[in-house]
């Protein structure tokens, strides 16, 4: 999987804070695999991981995160948690 880039975005919505690492519109296909899951769940109970299959590109790539409200102190800290996420599926 490719490196994340910075964040571009972040947007709270009722259940989550949306971190967009990229734009969904740059995706052939989005998903939410079990693993990637996993991994965001290791860091924050409830958290999801968005990757897609790129234009052009084979390589699946984080598309965004997905944090629960109710794990974080605001959107600071969602886009700290996000971040360690992503961190956690490239090592």
């Amino acid at each position: 999987m490719a490196s994340a880039p910075s964040i571009q975005d972040v947007e709270q919505t009722e259940n989550y804070y949306h971190v967009r690492y990229r734009d969904p519109d740059d995706f052939d296909e989005i998903r939410t695999p079990d693993w990637a899951e996993n991994v965001a769940g290791s860091v924050v109970d409830g958290a999801e991981v968005r990757t897609g299959d790129e234009h052009g590109n084979e390589n699946w790539t984080v598309q965004s995160v997905l944090v629960p409200v109710e794990a974080v102190a605001g959107d600071a800290e969602a886009r700290d948690t996000a971040d360690q996420i992503v961190d956690k599926m490239e090592s």
